[in-house]
């Protein structure tokens, strides 16, 4: 009987709740014919949106309390009232939202207080007849379980009037979307302008001048060549020299577009070559990755990335001297992880790589979670996207 009483004094507090907000949304009213008449005017129209914002607050209220009721989240489906005042009063006035509220909002004024009522009424019917029901007869009570069923009743009843419809969720799923990848288009965009402008550093400053210097080199052998024999081919191995150096160069550019080895070995071995060269001791595990059908060229260079990126975070800043790396083939997707035991607490704003990794990966619709508390660990877990 006492665990049935707080289960209905719960059900009874969801009610008065509902009453409150149904008091409420009387008030509400009167703020609604004002707002009515003031957007009539023209004048007022600024009061409109203010209003939507209102009312979608009071909707909002009446949401979570059916959430803490069943359980279930109630979804909302509302279009920003964002922009300037005629956007705003245009986008209030069409959003099928709008009127869904003030559908909920006049209902639930009717049956918020009635079932309230009707809870009052039940406790004072059930306390009398519950409780000789209950303490002479010995049997289950009868009366007090109908309050819950009315707090069942009110939290349905919200849910379907304030609950989008299917083309609703759609729309604001394909509207999120559209919003996902013009952020990764733009994403995208950066991080290529980002590289070319990389590769042309590279190419100025290094290959370039080491090219224009070999050029002078061979003249000035050439000039020398019948005076001073010596000179000139001292002249010659220095320019030998410039050569392999801009050599060099050039591989590590190329290398920055897109890896030979990658070409050459395959996903994992031009990672345990990574792993080899990092100065770590990083261990490369693989699951399915290695011996079967090739991901994307687009994937494995990616892929390829994070981890060279990840190492060489993992080498510069966390103080760590060993790494593993772990390589996952599943039915849609390449998965890396990548983890070192040094000190954590890496940021995007660090300037240690993270964001260019993110913006590589989001161009191609993979997700990137970095996990990096202070004092470590770190890990690098990265979702790619891949048709095997």
């Amino acid at each position: 009987m006492r665990e049935r009483l707080r289960r209905e004094g719960r059900a009874t507090r969801h009610l008065l709740r509902s009453a409150g907000l149904a008091l409420a949304s009387s008030l509400f009213l009167a703020v609604l014919v004002f707002t009515a008449v003031a957007t009539a005017t023209v004048i007022g129209a600024g009061v409109l949106p203010e209003t939507v914002l209102l009312l979608r607050r009071f909707a909002g209220i009446t949401r979570h309390e059916v959430e803490k009721r069943t359980g279930e989240a109630v979804p909302e489906s509302y279009v920003p009232l964002t922009g300037p005042l005629s956007v705003r009063v245009r986008s209030a006035l069409k959003d099928p939202g709008t009127y869904r509220d003030l559908r909920w909002l006049a209902a639930h004024f009717l049956y918020g207080l009635l079932l309230a009522y009707g809870a009052v009424l039940l406790w004072i019917v059930g306390l009398c007849v519950d409780g000789v029901w209950c303490a002479v007869l010995g049997r289950r009570a009868v009366v007090l379980p109908l309050i819950g069923r009315l707090a069942d009743r009110d939290a349905a009843w919200s849910r379907a009037l304030l609950e989008p419809s299917a083309d609703a969720r759609r729309s604001d799923e394909l509207a999120e979307r559209v919003a996902e990848l013009t952020a990764t288009r733009a994403g995208a965009v950066a991080a290529h302008g980002a590289e070319l402008r990389r590769i042309e550093r590279d190419l100025h400053d290094g290959t370039q001048a080491r090219l224009v210097a070999l050029s002078m080199r061979v003249g000035l052998a050439k000039r020398a060549y019948d005076t001073d024999p010596d000179a000139a081919r001292k002249l010659l191995d220095d320019a030998q020299d410039q050569v392999e150096e801009a050599l060099t160069e050039l591989r590590h550019v190329v290398r920055g577009i897109h890896p030979p080895i990658l070409t050459d070995r395959g996903l994992v071995g031009a990672v345990r070559a990574l792993a080899a060269g990092s100065g770590l001791e990083a261990e490369v595990c693989e699951d399915g990755v290695e011996g079967g059908a090739r991901a994307p060229a687009a994937v494995e260079a990616a892929a390829y990335f994070v981890v060279a990126e990840s190492l060489t975070n993992a080498a510069k800043h966390s103080g760590s001297r060993r790494a593993t790396v772990e390589l996952v083939r599943t039915r849609r997707a390449l998965e890396i992880t990548v983890r070192d035991e040094g000190r954590g607490g890496a940021e995007e704003s660090g300037g240690s790589g993270l964001l260019g990794m993110r913006r590589r990966v989001a161009a191609l619709d993979g997700t990137v979670r970095v996990t990096s508390p202070v004092g470590g660990p770190t890990v690098i877990e990265v979702e790619l996207p891949c048709v095997w």
